[in-house]
């Protein structure tokens, strides 16, 4: 129970010299001004790959680019470089698009791996799995280029955990998830819910592996997260 609101808005009110505000804000149909939009509008794609890359190095991540064909072969060696000999993968139905199907074998796998694709159904053996995992493999719903961040849908088979938990962090970027900021995937993730698609309660925008400059601004690379990252940029258009 509140008590004493309307005595307390009014005080607010009169101290602000006006009348209490008691009808709803009307949302204006346009802004003025709108220099969000403006950034890297005109952009290419090739261009803002390259801000993508180059925002990527100052936040020390990796970047690999690869087709669709040799995206296997490429993940694979990424994979090895980090001496990964477990992993966790969510359970997204772009793996087996891109043709990784036989990579992420958790029977009996070919490549050595011993492989966990995240499961609803397990519940905290999933979050298990992520702690004892060399590394984590996600992909990209929607890329930003000016900040060189994936932003990840958690929920149902995506996991929030596979991006956090392991010592090493592997996402996929399809070329077709990049725009030039934040401003564009708000709109997009804005857009879906008016559409009535259910837009999970974790979204996760991550750029690079965690890090913290909290302690006498000295920056400090892998402290409540993964210590390494790399991002795989997939052609798939």
């Amino acid at each position: 129970m509140i008590h004493n609101r309307e005595a307390f808005l009014d005080r607010i009110a009169r101290k602000l010299g006006r009348l209490r505000i008691s009808e709803p804000v009307k949302r204006p149909s346009h802004w003025k001004h709108g220099p969000q939009w403006r950034t890297l509008a005109d952009a290419t794609q090739e261009e803002l790959l390259s801000v993508f890359e180059h925002q990527c190095q100052m936040i020390h991540t990796d970047v690999r680019r690869a087709e669709s064909s040799s995206l296997p072969d490429v993940l694979l060696e990424t994979i090895r470089s980090y001496d990964g000999k477990s992993v966790i993968c969510s359970d997204d139905p772009r793996f087996a698009e891109f043709g990784l199907s036989t990579l992420f074998t958790t029977q009996d796998n070919p490549y050595g791996l011993d492989v966990h694709i995240w499961n609803p159904e397990k519940g905290k053996i999933n979050i298990e799995r992520a702690e004892q995992a060399d590394v984590g493999i996600s992909i990209s719903d929607i890329t930003l280029a000016e900040s060189g961040t994936v932003v990840l849908m958690s929920g149902g088979g995506k996991g929030r955990s596979v991006s956090l938990l392991p010592r090493y962090f592997i996402a996929i970027v399809p070329l077709s998830t990049l725009v030039p900021r934040m401003t564009q995937a708000a709109r997009m993730i804005r857009e879906r819910s008016e559409r009535g698609e259910a837009i999970p309660s974790c979204v996760n925008f991550i750029s690079g592996p965690s890090n913290s400059a909290d302690i006498e601004m000295n920056l400090v690379v892998g402290v409540h997260g993964p210590v390494k990252a790399t991002y795989i940029i997939v052609k798939d258009r």
